[in-house]
């Protein structure tokens, strides 16, 4: 043997429940659920049938899994995949119409994914999308692991308590779902921050302190290892793997660039070795893998990647009523007019030989770093898991047919994170720098004249968590506690990366920005309610049923506690 290999999968998406449905909503959670769990779930029992342990590091955020286990997603489901069965088979009578039978043929082929799919729910993982996943982790087939409570970018969280609430909220609610402690976290945006003293970005808000190490959080929770970008560890330039997808980014890079420069290369220094990582020199350290970037750009690529692939379905082009895709990639240049129709059976070749190929290159990957440095070394393909599937329809089964050609790979073996740690721990000790997984691997995506403002909100409502869970963690009075839990979970609901992220990226600007209005808004009116309790000794009429449509529409870490937020100790 040679070197290890695994895919990092990471699955995320924001709180959407009871808030929305289509465009932007539960809608999402639908799609991601249909077009990448399910087959997903479906690609690794299939592998595991036969005799094939998929090994891969699969993260589910702690706001997914409360999302897929939420009954709301279970029945809206159901209801969603009956949706799509009847749309494509109202499609095959409306194709018969117009005599196109091929198009015929591929409306056909909806109503039998969409139906193979409820099938799947139903009756292979009784609703519960979770439970597939623990069983396979609990069988030894893959490594799950956590991530940020409700994803919060920790490099620009305005406090250490707000990051401690996302590393044990997001350790407990992992173990609720599946029964263990997790060993590893993906650090949201991969986004690292050591030891120094921080100075709020925000003018309008000044901080400024001594901030704790990322891994520091990470050690306190015993978390054992993260992921970060390839620039962190190797130093140089960092490339964003969706600058090629949203032309805002290129233009919010173009104001960033002029006054960037990348890090020094670390010659030293292996994508192919994991590390101890400690910026204060203590043992509060945890273990950090790099993502391989070569391997990953070649699926990634918007110039090069597989999912470009002309026969591969399209994307972005929908017919209407129902949404179907019924057209082709077609070619990179193709606009929606050129796209042609979509042939389901003639994508098997290009599935074969990218899968070939991209067995090849991690073999030979892993064999050039062992012929030339002599160790058996890891490579580590981090992703989101949305792009096998959603994004890339033929994903899943690109994925399974990759596992299948390393398994019969006696140079290279298919591991999980955790697995390799437990055989091949750190032997250097070193510091990373700050960053995260965009172009330029900064924090611009999250943090510029779009977003600026959310930050003031954040950092406001942080700081009066904090207050409040010093004054009140003693307190016995179970409406205090009650009103305080409830703020809690609004301020993890604000928190959300994705927010930022949705606004830099234009894709549902909207959404996002009043997601923060409402949240923010949220926190003062529980605010004021709390400030009339204490006054006058009663909940003021309308109050409790506020705060009881509040709980409902955002259920979730039924077991937080406000005094996760109480002043930290050195």
């Amino acid at each position: 043997m040679k070197g290890y290999f695994t895919f990092v999968l990471h699955s995320h998406l924001p709180y959407v429940i009871n808030h929305g449905e289509w465009p932007h909503g539960m809608d999402w959670l639908y799609e991601a659920a249909a077009e990448t769990y399910l087959p997903l779930l479906k690609e690794f029992d299939a592998l595991v049938a036969e005799g094939i342990s998929p090994k891969v590091t699969f993260g589910i955020t702690p706001i997914l899994a409360e999302q897929l286990a939420a009954e709301k997603f279970k029945y809206g489901l159901i209801s969603y995949l009956d949706q799509k069965i009847e749309a494509a088979k109202e499609n095959k009578l409306e194709f018969a119409k117009l005599k196109n039978e091929h198009l015929e043929q591929v409306a056909q082929f909806w109503v039998n994914y969409y139906t193979n799919a409820k099938t799947q729910f139903t009756e292979v993982y009784g609703q519960n999308i979770l439970a597939g996943f623990r069983k396979l982790q609990d069988d030894n087939h893959l490594e799950i692991i956590t991530c940020a409570a409700t994803h919060g970018y920790f490099p620009l969280l305005g406090s250490d308590e707000a990051i401690d609430a996302q590393v044990r909220v997001g350790k407990e609610t992992y173990q609720r779902h599946f029964g263990r402690a997790p060993r590893g976290m993906w650090l949201p945006e991969c986004a690292y921050r050591p030891s120094y003293e921080w100075t709020s970005p925000v003018p309008e808000y000044s901080k400024k302190f001594l901030r704790k190490g990322v891994e520091e959080f990470l050690y306190k929770y015993d978390i054992q290892y993260f992921i970060v970008d390839k620039h962190l560890i190797m130093g140089g330039e960092g490339k964003g793997v969706y600058i090629d997808r949203f032309s805002s980014l290129k233009q919010l890079w173009s104001q960033f660039e002029k006054s960037w420069k990348p890090n020094e290369e670390i010659k030293e220094r292996s994508i192919f070795e994991n590390y101890l990582v400690s910026s204060t020199g203590t043992s509060r350290a945890a273990v950090a893998y790099g993502r391989h970037e070569e391997s990953a750009l070649q699926v990634w690529s918007g110039e090069y990647g597989y999912p470009g692939d002309g026969r591969y379905l399209d994307f972005h082009k929908k017919h209407f009523p129902g949404g179907h895709r019924f057209w082709k990639v077609t070619s990179a240049k193709a606009d929606l007019a050129d796209k042609q129709e979509y042939f389901p059976e003639a994508v098997e070749e290009s599935l074969e030989n990218q899968a070939s190929h991209f067995a090849g290159l991690i073999h030979s990957y892993i064999e050039k770093n062992y012929d030339e440095t002599g160790n058996i070394g890891m490579l580590t393909a981090p992703f989101d898991t949305e792009l096998f599937g959603h994004w890339w329809f033929e994903g899943p089964r690109w994925l399974g047919k990759v596992l299948r050609k390393l398994n019969t790979n006696t140079d290279v073996r298919t591991v999980s994170l955790g697995e390799h740690l437990s055989a091949n721990p750190p032997k250097v000790s070193v510091s990373l720098p700050e960053g995260s997984w965009g172009q330029g691997g900064f924090h611009y995506i999250w943090l510029n004249e779009w977003t600026q403002w959310t930050w003031k909100h954040i950092y406001a409502a942080e700081d009066r968590m904090t207050v409040l869970a010093d004054k009140y963690k003693d307190s016995d009075d179970k409406i205090v506690k009650r009103i305080l839990n409830i703020m809690a979970r609004q301020l993890l609901l604000l928190e959300s990366s994705d927010w930022q992220f949705l606004i830099s990226t234009w894709s549902a600007r909207d959404y996002a920005e009043e997601r923060i209005a409402v949240h923010d808004e949220r926190i003062k009116n529980i605010n004021k309610i709390l400030n009339t309790y204490l006054a006058d000794g009663t909940l003021a009429e309308g109050a409790d049923d506020y705060l009881r449509r509040i709980q409902t529409d955002d259920d979730v870490f039924p077991t937080l506690d406000f005094t996760y937020w109480c002043t930290l100790t050195k």
